[in-house]
């Protein structure tokens, strides 16, 4: 952006997120300073400046945050929204590198464009530039690409860099032969932590919901919702706490059985307490 005057003999400007300054008139006019000058840390265009960085960041994160559960769901998004929205950079960033699936479900390509017109350009695992203009495009979630081992090889080579953790996210696949009985996953179950506080803020930190006594992530998965939760101990509970074990449950409260769970829902409460588990305390020594 431009450069705005502030006071005699200084400009500001937002440069790489970050309120900066530089001298306008004597040797070092023109020159960018490393340090904001005291004439003009209060300055009322530096606080409109700050105040400008701190809604673009949060705008960025919130694009992050749209796109991700875009992604999660396999939601179809409008090709003419992802258009509309590109030329915003923050957007771009989040979008920009995703696979993208149109109306053929078995090409896939890297996002890199999208014009005016709603026209998208992907580059596919041939290394062609392909244009797509279908109505909708879904960006899937990692579990459903048949084909991910050889996308994340060819975006290897690509150099390819996804703001939105997709074809890199950790995955798990439901597996076979569950009994119709079972209705939890205790793979992950038996962390602990000093307190329940702090499994409590590792999960808000993770970006899961904390509701009663779990850890919680909801997830449309074939047209369904479905909730998958971890027990993390009493909400007042003030003494050491441990992770439980791992369920999956309707709208309504039902529990669900193993072999109802579908696969998005499976790998992300998969993932969910595995990211739990993984902070847990450990004990060194002999004994651990």
């Amino acid at each position: 952006m431009g450069w705005l005057a502030a006071g005699e003999g200084y400009e500001v400007s937002l440069v790489e997120g970050r309120v900066t300054a530089r001298s306008t008139a004597g040797r070092s006019a023109g020159r960018q300073l490393k340090t904001l000058p005291k004439a003009v840390r209060e300055h009322p265009e530096v606080d409109r400046l700050r105040r400008f960085a701190e809604w673009l960041d949060r705008h960025a994160a919130g694009c992050v945050a749209q796109v991700d559960a875009w992604m999660v769901s396999s939601l179809p998004v409008p090709t003419g929204l992802v258009a509309r929205v590109w030329p915003d950079e923050a957007w771009q960033t989040a979008l920009r590198d995703l696979a993208v699936v149109g109306d053929d479900p078995d090409e896939v390509g890297f996002l890199r464009d999208a014009t005016p017109s709603g026209e998208l350009r992907l580059v596919n695992l041939d290394g062609e530039t392909v244009r797509i203009s279908p109505a909708t495009v879904t960006l899937p979630h990692p579990v459903l690409l048949p084909d991910l081992e050889d996308l994340r090889e060819f975006a290897a080579e690509l150099g390819v860099v996804q703001r939105v953790d997709q074809i890199h996210r950790a995955t798990w696949h439901r597996p076979e032969g569950l009994a119709a009985t079972a209705h939890e996953v205790s793979d992950f179950a038996g962390g602990s932590f000093p307190s329940r506080f702090r499994l409590a803020a590792r999960a808000s930190a993770l970006g899961y919901r904390v509701s009663g006594g779990y850890a919680t992530c909801r997830v449309r998965d074939a047209g369904r919702t479905t909730e998958a939760a971890v027990w993390i101990g009493e909400p007042y509970w003030d003494g050491d706490s441990e992770t439980g074990s791992l369920v999956w449950r309707d709208l309504d409260g039902r529990a669900l059985a193993l072999p109802e769970v579908g696969p998005v829902a499976w790998s992300e409460g998969m993932r969910m307490a595995a990211a739990l588990h993984a902070g847990r305390t450990v004990e060194e020594g002999r004994s651990a």
